[in-house]
């Protein structure tokens, strides 16, 4: 059983399936307490589903592309399987986490979108560093930053870990309605660092409180 919290169809707002259409599972509950966190309602709102049920609402969307995030979607044993049941029906599958659980169980295809914590979320300290050792190529790194001091992390372990070079792409993220983009910009060109610079597409389309988008 999974405890579900919401499915919906909306536009991909994050990664570079920004734009994309999607699937969106939303499964509850996150033992972390980010300070910028845009989904505290995951966190205690949500239903009993089996995965099959979950499946079959997925699929009556007739779309390709379907991500799996939270609240922490890796705290329930059966997000295994509802990945592995999607990929097997042929869908590119997305999985976001909140990088301070192992990634070793994720199923082989699916694209795996790791969030490093900064300082600036109060939750650094919780980071799994042996995840960034189990990228893929086609994975993802996120970076949300709040201020410079974050950006400085942020550099900092994509310097170390040489990010740039081993998985799809390096996404530095300003926390929305807190860190100006041109100033996460200018700092990104002056460093010439090889990341993506990402905003939050579906906060600029529907407001930054709407749910089910």
């Amino acid at each position: 059983m999974l405890t579900i919290n919401e499915i919906f169809y909306s536009i991909q707002g994050e990664s570079t399936y920004a734009g994309a259409p999607c699937v969106f599972v939303r499964l509850a509950a996150c033992d972390l307490r980010c300070t910028w966190c845009d989904t505290p309602y995951a966190f205690t709102e949500g239903a009993k589903r089996t995965v099959a049920d979950v499946v079959d609402t997925v699929m009556t969307f007739g779309c390709p592309l379907v991500e799996i995030t939270g609240g922490e979607p890796l705290l329930q044993d059966d997000v295994y399987p509802l990945m592995a049941d999607l990929r097997h029906r042929g869908l590119t599958v997305l999985l976001e986490t909140g990088g301070h659980i192992s990634v070793d169980r994720v199923p082989g295809g699916v694209v795996k979108i790791i969030d490093v914590k900064c300082p600036g979320s109060g939750e650094s300290a919780r980071n799994h560093w042996p995840n960034l050792d189990l990228l893929g190529p086609a994975d993802e790194v996120k970076f949300v930053i709040q201020d410079r001091a974050d950006y400085e992390f942020a550099r900092g372990v994509v310097e170390r870990h040489q990010l740039a070079g081993r998985c799809a792409a390096v996404l530095f993220s300003p926390v929305h309605d807190v860190l100006p983009p041109p100033d996460l910009a200018s700092w990104i060109l002056g460093d010439r660092l090889l990341v993506r610079l990402q905003l939050q597409v579906h906060k600029y389309i529907w407001g930054a409180h709407a749910r089910g988008v």
